[in-house]
């Protein structure tokens, strides 16, 4: 085993720990989306511990500066979405799921910044992130990868998009018809 190939192993083998430690309640609840949530955190860490080699290689090629686009997106709208959800959602759902992380129960529809144009920005992030790692080197195994990513992100906000219409109600069915779940205008 080469330097490289044992570093990437542990690197996963640790980043699993973490997200298994993360996601440790939402994990014995398959209705809950941290459950989805955890097995896209594990496909787009694979994505970055297989193309780490790859990650600085020919940096100006089209894909590369396409990758680079995508993950500085990727922290864009994660840093936005949780500003926004710390500020203006409030926390702590009268009957929030256990399974939750304490800044997804907000108490408010937050539907401004972001949250104006796209449902899940931090979900979107994550898209980003996956899809930005994908472009660093595209083989057959990173396609399945970050398809499989992909759609456990897909599960995971139509679910918590379930969670969120039983909770807000109306208001969040209205907030679906005008904004996208992950791109603006797009989808």
């Amino acid at each position: 085993m080469d330097f490289l190939i044992s570093h990437r192993l542990l690197i996963f083998i640790l980043g699993s720990f973490f997200f298994l430690k993360l996601s440790i309640k939402p994990l014995k609840n398959i209705r809950s989306h941290g459950f989805y949530r955890f097995f896209a955190f594990e496909g787009i860490l694979g994505l970055v511990c297989l193309n780490i080699p790859f990650w600085y290689r020919e940096p100006f090629s089209p894909a590369h500066l396409f990758s680079w686009l995508l993950l500085i997106f990727s922290v864009l709208l994660v840093v936005q979405g949780l500003f926004l959800l710390k500020n203006k959602g409030g926390s702590g759902r009268p009957n929030s799921q256990v399974e939750n992380f304490k800044f997804e129960n907000t108490t408010q529809l937050v539907t401004s910044g972001i949250y104006h144009y796209i449902r899940h920005p931090m979900y979107s992030s994550l898209l980003f992130l996956a899809w930005g790692a994908f472009f660093k080197n595209i083989s057959g195994p990173n396609t399945f990868v970050v398809l499989f990513s992909t759609g456990c992100l897909m599960a995971t906000a139509k679910i918590e998009e379930q969670e969120n219409c039983a909770y807000f109600g109306q208001a969040y069915d209205d907030y679906k018809k005008r904004s996208k779940m992950f791109v603006p205008i797009i989808f």
